[in-house]
């Protein structure tokens, strides 16, 4: 088991509300009933029962017990690496056209003649 998805359960298994769950994961709502339906495919057995109210079924404790147990051994996650700034250089094109000025001709227009 992934030590991410016993932390979802955990924070789900304290809410027992799907979406607020979510929310204080900072997590898409689906993305957590995916890692749910993973846990319960590894488990073999549901953990949680989704019908209101929603509840921690005997087999979910069990888990539960276990996933603190983890989440307490495990060492803290890294800290995440914050993307470098700037972004993608792009190619010098010449100055381009150069700002037009009221009453001046367009400097890319050639005179018309008589």
């Amino acid at each position: 088991m992934k030590l991410e998805h016993l932390r979802r359960f955990a924070a789900l298994a304290e809410e027992l509300h799907f979406p607020r769950a979510a929310e204080q994961l900072g997590i898409p709502l689906a993305s957590l009933y995916t890692t749910i339906d993973k846990l319960e495919e590894e488990v073999g057995q549901s953990v949680i029962s989704r019908t209101p109210p929603t509840q921690l079924t005997p087999a979910g404790r069990l888990l539960l017990d276990e996933a603190r147990h983890r989440i307490a051994d495990a060492p803290p996650p890294a800290p995440k690496q914050k993307a470098p700034g700037g972004g993608k250089a792009k190619a010098s094109k010449g100055k381009g056209r150069a700002p037009i000025v009221k009453g001046q001709p367009k400097p890319y227009k050639k005179r018309q003649g008589r």
